[in-house]
């Protein structure tokens, strides 16, 4: 499976504005980081999660060992762009810790099981990040 291509395939179809194969919609944005190495902009397809008026994403990077490329990206530059519905905002992104990140986490791995999964295949805390409109 190539990770890249799915995603750049993702990306388009969802610019598109049309359905994306294999995924709900709905439940997906895009979040552009700068680069930590690079300096460049990168753009990831991932679902989210609505919490009042801010989006909630997970770096479970599916249970693998290290976080995924974008949460490092966003530790070094906590501001994104956010695309979801035919919205485009720029946005701060937010790590959530401590009691309200073992709450979330809770709830969220009672709303999408598979996050359970994803901890299991891990030793590291899996993220969740808050993504507020600037």
């Amino acid at each position: 499976m190539d990770v890249k291509e799915i995603n750049r395939k993702t990306i388009d179809q969802f610019r598109a504005g049309g359905e994306i194969e294999g995924m709900h919609r709905e439940k997906l944005l895009l979040l552009t980081t700068t680069g930590r190495a690079s300096g460049k902009p990168h753009t990831t397809p991932m679902m989210f999660h609505l919490d009042g008026d801010r989006l909630l994403v997970i770096a479970s990077n599916i249970g693998a060992p290290t976080h995924p490329d974008w949460y490092r990206n966003l530790i070094r530059d906590p501001a994104v762009i956010v695309e979801v519905g035919d919205e485009t905002f720029a946005a701060l992104a937010t790590p959530i810790t401590g009691v309200e990140r073992d709450h979330m986490w809770t709830m969220l791995k009672l709303a999408y099981p598979f996050f359970a999964d994803h901890e299991t295949k891990t030793d590291r805390v899996i993220p969740i990040v808050s993504l507020t409109r600037r």
